[in-house]
């Protein structure tokens, strides 16, 4: 039914930059919906209606119909087929055509064996190759959705629809994780849960009813598209990305970059906050009465002015609310404020890894307002007096001691 909806856009064509063929209109649509764009922007961009952009969605059940990636590299094009077809006409070797295409001889040798059948051992003794007729068998090849393996395996979809029903109201995961519990020898007997959904939204593949979404916790008719994770970008004002930080902080050779977060306790109702120094590991537990924003500032703010200032250079922290002051504490601090992209842990490594040695001390799950100020600068100290692999086994209190010892010679000479 899907191929109707969009063929209006085909009968009426493309202007400049708009998509050419059906596919393209399906999947620069679905483009816009996994980017954050409305139904109606999403149908604006392939030049249909709203009410044609919606029963395009409705009919994917909320989920994508097509490949939304650019086709591989590796299958050719249809005008490389006519490259290739005006080459054989010339009299041209697979090599020779492979060099002019910059295709690997095997790529030719692939295209010819597939769809000229008289092409054998090198010699091409009755040339029936045709661009356009290789073309329409590649489409016909890639076209999507395939016939679901709940659909050719019915022992599977019994399981899984059985499973699904109100009555047991499994989610997909739980039924692709428990065949592989109860089905250990059968490989017939695997579905990802990823297949289950596309199953149940995606019309025409006929493999499980749709109403058996009712019973799916959400119960949504439709599925939801994934959003982006930079979607919450924006929700603490006059932040500055971590990708406009220096590119000095990424190697680790210029002391004074910091990472930093909060550890929380029980129920979310205490905290701990925490920054480290990227080149010596050196860490700092911050004692906190609560998470407010001014709280952690004035907290990181009694912390960093204890260093002199070329050991307080960068801040990176993520976008957590607590840290919505960030620019009154630039002002009182001198140090640069970045935040990373949303949902991206490994852009505060160093904190991330020190976090978890911490833990050992703050388990998780317990009340962290029990630590005083002095319990917290013993587990500070126990842990930058710990030796570090990274540090050839120094320790970070050792490394920053030297930043130290090194900041205050430098002091000295420029009094001097």
């Amino acid at each position: 039914m899907q191929h109707l909806v969009v063929i209006g856009v085909l009968q009426m064509g493309f202007s400049k930059g708009r998509p050419r063929t059906r596919r393209d209109a399906q999947r620069v649509f679905w483009r816009q919906i996994r980017a954050g764009a409305s139904t109606a922007d999403a149908a604006a961009a392939i030049g249909v209606s709203l009410t044609v952009g919606k029963r395009i969605f409705r009919d994917g059940g909320g989920m994508p119909t097509v490949s939304l990636g650019e086709p591989a590299g590796r299958y050719l094009s249809f005008e490389e087929r006519e490259e290739v077809m005006a080459g054989l006409a010339a009299g041209l070797s697979q090599a020779e055509i492979a060099r002019q295409l910059e295709r690997p001889p095997s790529t030719i040798s692939r295209e010819l064996n597939r769809n000229c059948p008289r092409y054998r051992n090198g010699e091409l003794r009755r040339p029936r190759y045709r661009a356009s007729a290789a073309q329409t068998r590649a489409d016909e090849k890639a076209r999507r959705p395939k016939t679901a393996k709940l659909v050719k395996h019915p022992p599977l979809r019994d399981y899984v629809q059985a499973k699904l029903e109100c009555r047991q109201r499994w989610s997909p995961e739980q039924i692709a994780r428990r065949l592989l519990m109860e089905f250990p020898d059968d490989e017939r007997m695997r579905v990802s849960h990823e297949t289950i959904y596309q199953s149940i939204y995606v019309q025409g593949r006929g493999a499980l009813r749709r109403e058996l979404a009712t019973c799916l916790r959400t119960g949504r008719a439709l599925r939801k598209p994934q959003r982006r994770p930079d979607e919450r970008r924006g929700r603490i004002k006059d932040m500055v990305s971590i990708s406009e930080r220096p590119a000095e902080v990424e190697d680790r050779a210029v002391p004074g970059h910091w990472e930093g977060d909060l550890i929380i306790g029980k129920n979310g109702d205490s905290a701990v906050g925490t920054l480290v120094e990227r080149s010596t590991r050196f860490a700092f537990l911050l004692p906190l009465s609560d998470q407010r924003a001014e709280t952690v500032r004035d907290a990181i703010t009694t912390r960093i002015l204890t260093l002199p200032e070329a050991l307080r250079r960068t801040l990176t922290w993520d976008q957590g609310k607590e840290l919505a002051e960030h620019v009154q504490l630039r002002i009182n601090t001198g140090i640069d404020v970045y935040f990373c992209d949303p949902h991206s842990p490994w852009q505060r490594g160093t904190n991330e890894n020190f976090n978890g040695l911490a833990r050992q001390y703050l388990p998780k799950g317990t009340d962290l307002s029990v630590h005083t100020p002095a319990d917290l600068t013993e587990i500070e100290d126990g842990l930058n007096g710990r030796p570090r692999k990274t540090l050839g086994f120094d320790t970070p209190a050792e490394a920053m001691a030297a930043l130290l010892s090194a900041a205050q010679t430098a002091g000295v000479a420029t009094t001097s």
